[in-house]
């Protein structure tokens, strides 16, 4: 694509950019982009900090999504909002939000509101996690240290910088804060909407704006092919009924010379772990990984294995990452063309 098409498929015509420029042409509206702007809320976060009715707030993030300025994403009985990621609505927002005096004394008074309901989530998340610690740390304990698998998984993905990087069965969100300096865009998706309060107050409280999460089945991922620079599975697999369909999808989002990276156990036969903690496979085996990857189109470039390394550690748990890459293929989509299908 020339340089005069990829810039007019930026530009808005004429009765779109009234609609865009009506939408915003609201104070009630003009704030809800402001706080947007700070990160995604939900509705009952919206109408807490706005002290406006539900179907009020709702029929304006209607407008606002309908001018393609902000996006939304359903988490079970909730729908989050957030600023829209790609396109000219987020040009567009972009720019107004510039002009807007941050001194305000109603947006402070939103800003302060916004932060009260992100302190209460964050204390209800680590309640959360208080409850499930103990079950965590007693997984833990039966492998080497976690300081030892995060720096062979960061080894293993390697510097990046990626465009997108997406954690699946992201659960705390603990890969995305670990490589934040990586990506200009990270997403997380999991079917747990407890875990991902936990995950998405994580990455509040640490201001990774960049760093989002979202519900999502990793059977059918929200996101078109080749889209993914870089896809972490960080010991995901072992909770699947169909690993291979989640290996499947995995690969069908990443980029051509994209990195898939894979962290699991190695087999094992601690049986209590299915009755337990709702393991579905006990480990995998190198080949198979391997196998399941060359199917779907990518190749195992790497793998390492980090067993336990104390004597008479019998019945502990071996980490393994693997690493699997999409060939470049001749005549592989350039950046721009992946940008028109990630907006598509």
């Amino acid at each position: 694509m020339d340089e005069d098409a990829s810039a007019d498929a930026a530009l808005l015509g004429v009765h779109t950019a009234v609609g865009v420029l009506k939408a915003v042409a609201e104070p009630t509206r003009l704030r809800l982009l402001a706080l947007l702007a700070r990160g995604e809320l939900n509705v009952k976060d919206l109408t807490r900090i706005l002290n406006q009715s539900q179907p009020r707030i709702s029929r304006h993030l209607k407008l606002l999504a309908e001018a393609g300025l902000v996006e939304r994403s359903p988490e079970g009985s909730w729908v989050y909002f957030r600023l829209a990621e790609q396109g000219p609505g987020r040009e567009v927002a972009g720019l107004i939000l510039k002009f807007i005096d941050l001194a305000d004394p109603v947006i402070v008074r939103d800003r302060n509101r916004a932060q009260s309901v992100q302190e209460e989530r964050q204390a209800a998340a680590q309640s959360y996690f208080r409850a499930h610690a103990a079950e965590w740390d007693r997984i833990r304990a039966l492998h080497v240290a976690e300081a030892e698998v995060e720096a062979a998984v960061s080894e293993a993905l390697g510097p990046g910088p990626f465009d997108l990087l997406v954690d699946l069965g992201t659960g705390t969100g603990r890969m995305l804060e670990l490589f934040a300096g990586r990506f200009r865009r990270g997403l997380g998706l999991d079917l747990n909407p407890a875990m991902l309060a936990y995950a998405r107050a994580k990455l509040e409280g640490a201001r990774l704006a960049h760093a989002q999460v979202r519900q999502g089945n990793l059977y059918d991922l929200p996101l078109v092919d080749r889209s993914a620079d870089a896809v972490l599975m960080h010991q995901v697999l072992h909770f699947l009924s169909d690993p291979q369909r989640a290996v499947r999808e995995a690969v069908r989002v990443l980029a051509p010379g994209g990195r898939l990276l894979i962290v699991d156990f190695a087999p094992h036969e601690l049986e209590f772990l299915r009755d337990d903690y709702a393991h579905e496979r006990l480990g995998f085996a190198g080949p198979l990984i391997a196998q399941w990857c060359a199917e779907c189109g990518a190749e195992v470039v790497d793998t390492r294995e980090l067993a336990p390394g104390a004597a008479g550690q019998n019945g502990k748990l071996t980490v393994s990452l693997w690493v699997a890459r999409r060939p470049r293929a001749v005549g592989a989509i350039t950046g721009d063309q992946r940008e028109l299908e990630r907006t598509a």
